[in-house]
């Protein structure tokens, strides 16, 4: 659970939506990709998600729904790994234990990170993808290890005061909705990424190198995906 204050001037701020909003998901998912594409690689830059909360708290199990929507899709593209679902959830207890293991192949890796926010009521429902790591905790006055490369943020309720209360007080449609939004984005994301580069990925099996992509420049005819340009 983070906290964010006006979000109008926010460089690190690469897109918003609200919940409601028409074309919520397909804006979020374009956005997302044509952001993630330059930065991630099955093998050179794998992609991991990381889906922070607890089921125990209604506010703050936004990640852990995220998590568990896109478990349900069975499978993932070569390169992408989750983490935090509600049988597993990623919170205060055990934060550590996973920044540790999202580094223990020693390899260059990009790790979203998902998380609930308290923030101006003003704000509540919009979710936002922003560069650089998220410091989970600050919405109840924590001060826990920073997570991701970017991160993906849902305003869930007001901050500022009582916390824990106002966590175990939020709408459970309100998180609800807000994880169907960003569930049905990422897992757009994924199906892109999986044409993208698993067609295309030949690996050189001796040596266990990557081998150049083939037909790059033709990807963005692909119907179904926004082009890196867009």
């Amino acid at each position: 659970m983070t906290k964010t204050s006006g979000l109008g001037n926010d460089i690190a701020l690469i897109s918003r939506v609200h919940v409601d909003g028409p074309g919520a998901v397909e804006a979020l998912a374009h956005d997302l990709w044509n952001f993630l594409l330059p930065r991630v690689h099955p093998v050179l830059a794998p992609l991991q998600i990381v889906c922070i909360g607890t089921d125990r708290s209604t506010g703050d199990c936004l990640g852990p729904l995220v998590g568990s929507k896109l478990s349900s899709l069975g499978s993932f593209p070569p390169g992408v790994r989750l983490f935090g679902t509600l049988d597993e959830p990623v919170h205060a207890a055990n934060l550590d234990d996973y920044a540790r293991l999202l580094q223990e192949d020693g390899r260059p890796s990009f790790v979203l990170a998902v998380d609930a926010c308290l923030g101006r009521s003003e704000n509540i429902g919009y979710i936002s993808i922003k560069d650089g790591p998220l410091k989970p905790g600050t919405g109840v006055n924590k001060n826990l290890t920073e997570v991701g490369s970017a991160h993906l943020i849902g305003v869930v309720n007001v901050g500022g005061f009582m916390e824990y209360f106002v966590l175990q007080n939020t709408r459970l449609s309100l998180v609800m909705r807000m994880a169907d939004v960003i569930a049905n984005s990422m897992a757009a994301v994924l199906g892109w990424y999986w044409e993208y580069f698993h067609p295309n990925l030949c690996m050189d099996e001796k040596n266990q190198k990557p081998m150049p992509l083939l037909h790059a420049d033709g990807w963005a005819a692909v119907h179904a995906a926004p082009s890196s340009g867009e």
